[in-house]
């Protein structure tokens, strides 16, 4: 079998060695890959977005499979062409990759289907959108409705920060035409939750629950990024908040997209707030979440590629999908400066002994050696019994790794911990 893994960060990473652990997987190529999934994939130049490019590899390569998994070639339609040249593949079509390409789209669809979610109000004017946050309650929170690397997300906690967002994203275009129009919504307050989950459509699988860090800097201080790190599973996500999740969010979802005609089928990624009122959606993602996937597959102990073929297969109700009783924590190795710029190019050391716990998101190779090449370099992950041993044990392993420019949070999964320990 020749597989085809569309991405190059260290969620891609993460499905890549995941994917090697079936032996009927004899080559994976990665487009574009990285410096470092290069030791564990054949990675081909060809940007994620090239949907030409893409299916024109596929073809000349006779690939059999292919996993898509970053959200801008799900929501171009990379799927749908791979699927006209009869590849099969793990991600939704461009009709359900919508739930995350239009957050006015995954609102109105919750607002139709009777999904908690939080009070929101849709703009395509500026001015309108100044005008109402002068009266609306805060803090609150602005949305970009395209994709914004994650970073379309603004909570104003004064209406001066609110107007600046509006301003920032609708005006000065700073995510371009997905701030064409936005999303102003109601602040929950709670612990938030990951749950990625497999779906082919018809049933729902959930995965292990797990809590990314967003800010930058230790204590939650700092800008928001594309996650410093995380641990799984989630001390708040609770059995009894599960089975509500299953009862009033993810069964609901599904058969809204079916109903829209736009089936989903793929990882669908629930973003969600435990509130006092009961679980709520913040978000939907059409895909794996990065740095989520690192946490979830190691703990993951049913075949993924299995896994993956039942969802396309639509046989996904027969096939298990199970998860050890066990802790994993990742660390993301950051490069100084980000979200915002920094230097790249810096010699990175990872101990042999080390290598298999890292996923590696930013690096390039030159002259034999690996190179800092990103914002996130690099997440490692461990796992244990406990998430104190789990915790201890990322940081144990980050200690020996070394390259310039250097920073992490020193405290992924306290809260967690803190939680547990309650």
């Amino acid at each position: 079998m020749k597989l085809m893994v569309i991405g190059g960060g260290g969620r891609e990473h993460a499905i890549i060695k995941k994917l090697k652990e079936n032996s009927t997987i004899d080559t994976i190529y990665a487009l574009p890959g990285n410096g470092g999934i290069a030791l564990d994939a054949e990675c081909v130049n060809i940007a994620a977005t090239d949907i030409d490019g893409i299916v024109g590899f596929a073809r000349e390569n006779a690939i059999d499979y292919a996993v898509v998994a970053p959200d801008d070639p799900l929501v171009l339609g990379c799927v749908d062409a791979l699927n006209e040249l009869g590849i099969p593949c793990f991600g939704p079509t461009k009709a359900a990759a919508i739930i995350e390409g239009s957050k006015v789209f995954s609102k109105n669809l919750m607002k139709k289907y009777g999904i908690p979610t939080a009070q929101y109000e849709v703009f395509t004017d500026a001015e309108k959108a100044l005008e109402y946050v002068k009266t609306a309650p805060i803090p609150t929170v602005i949305k970009a409705d395209g994709l914004a690397l994650g970073k379309g997300v603004i909570i104003a906690m004064t209406v001066q920060e609110a107007e600046e967002a509006i301003v920032e994203i609708m005006q000065d275009k700073k995510f371009g035409a997905s701030g064409n129009q936005i999303v102003i919504e109601e602040f929950l307050t709670g612990p938030e939750v990951s749950v990625l989950s497999f779906t082919d459509g018809n049933v729902v699988k959930p995965m292990v629950s797990s809590m990314d860090h967003k800010r930058a800097g230790d204590n939650d201080t700092g800008l928001n990024t594309g996650g410093m790190g995380t641990i799984a599973p989630n001390p708040y996500y609770t059995k009894d908040v599960a089975d509500r999740c299953m009862e009033e969010i993810f069964l609901p979802t599904i058969r809204a997209m079916k109903a829209e005609g736009r089936t989903f089928k793929g990882c669908l990624y629930f973003g969600l707030m435990i509130t006092e009122n009961g679980p709520k959606v913040i978000e939907y993602n059409c895909r794996f979440g990065d740095p989520e996937t690192q946490v979830v597959l190691p703990l993951m102990t049913s075949d993924l590629f299995t896994v993956m073929q039942a969802v396309t297969n639509e046989t996904l109700a027969d096939t298990p999908v199970e998860f050890a009783d066990a802790n994993a924590s990742c660390v993301v190795m950051a490069s100084a400066g980000y979200p915002v710029s920094y230097e790249k190019g810096y010699e990175m050391t990872i101990p042999e002994d080390v290598l298999p716990y890292v996923y590696i998101a930013g690096a390039k190779e030159k002259d034999g050696k690996l190179l800092t090449n990103g914002g996130r370099v690099l997440g490692v992950t461990s796992v244990a019994s406990t998430l104190k041993d789990a915790i201890a044990a990322s940081y144990e392993k980050v200690e020996k790794i070394h390259f310039d420019n250097a920073f992490y949070r020193h405290d992924i999964g306290a809260r967690a911990l803190m939680k547990t320990e309650d």
